[in-house]
């Protein structure tokens, strides 16, 4: 029977990172239920390269955050990867939240992001059609292609030898003696071959690629909660960079906020909606929340100018009204399935932080092999 090194299971950004990294030294398989890469929570969110301000100090969000956008401006650079460095206003809109933004300013420079705090004057000089009573500037904040990132991930494994394999859904994991036996099926029918390690980083369906090796997700805390967040279009450019609101304390997400794309063209959103099925259409009913929401930000946005744009799901760990979860990047040994490394839970930052997750799992996997 055939034998890889190292199967990672998924080919969104971060199992795309990780294929360019692990093939460096390693034989890697890359295997990818749908017909491309990133063809969900990748390419089906904001675009932003983050600077750790949201995450609390000592987590691996955090952490691998703030390494993460280091990594991605210095590899978006060096690689012309479209991205523009326009940095992110985070404003209070009343007297009552300037605690709150205090706190996470406190928050992120202890977490090593680079942040000002800045008056109701500065945010009229950066951007005069916001509304704010202070708010925080992080300069490091920007905005990336995340196609041209997972392509030039791609194209980067593929040179250094990686396997990558498309339409091959995962089907069996089962470990052997000392390696894993892998099932896939594909367009030809079910085959297999052994892997010293398998890397779990299947986004959505982490949790059930981790059931398919025997783990109860249950007992684990590894079960996944579906978040839908949904954008509309702004027809004015009434912001340059990056415009959020003070999140709420029990919010899933950051608020309803103002991002360029690449193109410079405005997009509002996510919202937080917690769904049981694989929906990305946009409800339009949702335009005036969307609206009412974003003039708070900026007062002069009109209804009319709001048009749906998409929608991306979240892998989340933690429920409606939960606290906080971490990424789990974790080495299964310890429940007698030695070689499995999951990833689970690895929503927002991922993007961001997918070269830092790629080379903290390199560290995993030089103890395995």
């Amino acid at each position: 029977m055939e034998e890889v090194q190292i199967t990672i299971i998924g080919a969104g950004v971060v199992g795309l990172a990780l294929a360019a990294e692990l093939s460096r030294d390693w034989t890697v398989y890359l295997l990818e239920k749908n017909e491309s890469f990133g063809l969900e929570t990748s390419t089906r969110n904001s675009g932003v390269i983050h600077a750790g301000i949201y995450y609390p100090g000592g987590s691996l969000k955090a952490r691998l955050c703030v390494e993460g956008n280091a990594m991605l401006h210095q590899l978006c650079a060096a690689n012309s990867i479209p991205h523009r460095k326009l940095g992110k206003l985070i404003v209070a809109t009343k007297e009552a939240e300037l605690g709150d933004l205090q706190a996470l300013w406190q928050t992120g420079t202890g977490n090593g992001a680079d942040l000002r705090m800045v008056s109701t004057a500065d945010v009229r000089k950066l951007e005069p059609n916001v509304n704010a009573v202070g708010g925080i500037l992080s300069p490091s904040t920007s905005i990336v292609d995340g196609y041209s990132l997972m392509r030039y991930f791609s194209s980067l494994a593929a040179s250094q030898g990686a396997g990558i394999a498309y339409k091959s859904r995962v089907t069996g994991l089962d470990n052997k003696g000392g390696a894993w036996r892998v099932t896939v099926e594909d367009s030809s029918g079910a085959f297999q071959y052994q892997s010293r390690v398998v890397v779990n980083s299947a986004g959505l369906w982490s949790d059930r690629v981790a059931e398919l090796a025997g783990i109860d997700v249950d007992a684990a805390r590894y079960s996944l909660r579906y978040c839908k967040g949904q954008y509309f279009s702004l027809g004015k450019r009434l912001a340059g960079r990056l415009v959020y609101p003070v999140p709420h304390h029990n919010d899933a997400g950051l608020g309803i906020h103002v991002t360029p794309d690449i193109e410079g063209r405005l997009r509002l959103g996510p919202d937080t909606e917690y769904v049981t099925d694989m929906c990305y259409s946009v409800d339009e009913t949702r335009k005036k929340a969307f609206c009412d929401s974003a003039r708070n930000i900026i007062p002069s946005i009109d209804y009319e100018d709001l048009q749906p744009d998409f929608a991306g799901i979240r892998p989340k760990l933690q429920g409606p009204g939960e606290g906080f979860r971490d990424f789990v990047i974790r080495h299964e040994a310890d429940r007698g399935l030695a070689g499995l490394v999951n990833l689970i839970g690895i929503e927002s930052p991922g993007l961001t932080a997918s070269p830092a997750i790629a080379r903290y799992v390199r560290g995993i996997v030089s103890q395995i092999l």
